[in-house]
């Protein structure tokens, strides 16, 4: 990996390393360890032809959140389990031979948690997450599960070739609302120095226990819960053949345009 790609700052704090499709699927499984196919400056690009299958990352990861081949949705891994949000609402499993060209996944294996009896607005949900994050940790992953109320909800539709870019996409994304559901969000939050490789700040998703709903997260209130981190520190990207691994740092604005969500700086 040629270290002029690389953020000094992301390189202190995060072990990045770039894998082969091939060098991925042979790789051990690790704690404390991200997994993840594709960039997002290849994501904003239009590449939506999925390289890694499910069923491969599932092997190394059970919680994770990403999209399928084509763009056709928002994925939500969960216990292991991998489910897609369709921009009609449809909420489907995923077979293990589908293929994607972005997803962020680990083993989950929770440092801090802490209950909220009491409703939390979505900005401070992420503020209490920060609060039980380890404090070294560049990565942390998350989940919280409960009860929620006001969501709003987001997905896209199928792409076909040849492909827009990702801000042409999101420009007729699909969101809803849903008044109150159980469920499970999910996601990461990864530190600004990231940015170009990964979603910069929170990146989460939902899924309810009913497998009714999902989607990527715009908005929602906890009413009552269960928060969880799990710090991470190592960082194994898969890059497809043609995709550059990118420049951590840049595109936080065109990320942030395209990706919503709450307005959370992160340590960089």
């Amino acid at each position: 990996m040629a270290r002029d790609v690389i953020d000094d700052r992301l390189v202190g704090a995060l072990h990045v390393r770039a894998l082969t499709r091939a060098g991925l699927r042979h790789e051990a499984p690790h704690a404390h360890t991200v997994v993840q196919t594709g960039t997002m400056a290849a994501l904003l690009d239009g590449h939506y032809d999925g390289d890694l299958r499910v069923g491969d990352l599932l092997a190394r990861g059970d919680l994770g959140i990403g999209t399928i081949q084509h763009l056709d949705g928002e994925l939500v891994i969960l216990d292991g389990e991998a489910w897609v949000a369709h921009a009609d609402g449809r909420v489907d499993r995923v077979a293990a031979d589908t293929r994607t060209p972005f997803v962020v996944a680990c083993r989950f294996v929770p440092a801090a948690s802490r209950h909220a009896s009491e409703p939390v607005a979505f900005d401070a949900l992420c503020t209490a997450l920060d609060e039980l994050a380890p404090v070294h940790e560049p990565v942390v992953a998350v989940r919280v599960d409960g009860d929620f109320r006001d969501l709003r909800l987001r997905s896209v539709h199928a792409q076909r070739r040849p492909y827009p870019p990702l801000r042409d996409v999101v420009a007729h994304q699909t969101e809803w609302s849903v008044a109150a559901a159980r469920g499970s969000v999910v996601g990461f939050r990864f530190p600004d120095a990231s940015s170009g490789i990964e979603v910069p700040g929170y990146h989460l998703h939902f899924l309810s226990d009913d497998r009714l709903h999902a989607g990527h997260v715009l908005g929602l209130t906890l009413v009552e819960g269960d928060l969880r981190v799990d710090g991470e520190h190592e960082l194994h990207v898969e890059v497809p053949a043609g995709i550059r691994l990118g420049e951590p740092g840049a595109l936080a604005s065109e990320i942030h345009a395209v990706e919503g969500g709450p307005d959370v700086s992160t340590p960089g």
